[in-house]
């Protein structure tokens, strides 16, 4: 059995969400990542260390809100790059068959 066509359509999908599920485990991941550094004191050590340097100015280390925006800024433009290129390659591999024949899958049934 020969791979000869993709719909774009279906592969656009599939894809976009792909990206929707990574944007989420980023989100969380991000977070999650946050709340523990938090806890365990990293930032507080790191704003000490910024004002001891500095001289006592105030000093405003990445706060929860703003992580999840970058996170999200991030995650919105993941999204739209696997998904926009998810749908090109499929163009392109589409194109690409007549020259190639498509990719050859070999399908097996074990359940015996």
């Amino acid at each position: 059995v020969y791979l000869t066509h993709l719909d774009p359509w279906s592969v656009a999908k599939g894809s976009f969400m792909l990206g929707v599920t990574l944007a989420g485990i980023t989100i969380v991941a991000s977070s999650g990542l946050w709340l523990m550094l938090s806890a365990a004191g990293v930032f507080d050590a790191i704003t000490g260390l910024f004002k001891d340097v500095s001289g006592g100015g105030s000093v405003s280390f990445m706060s929860l809100g703003r992580l999840l925006g970058l996170s999200m800024v991030l995650s919105a433009v993941e999204i739209v790059l696997i998904s926009g290129l998810s749908t090109l390659f499929a163009i392109l591999y589409n194109l690409s068959v007549g020259f190639t024949g498509g990719i050859e899958i070999t399908l097996t049934d074990r359940s015996s």
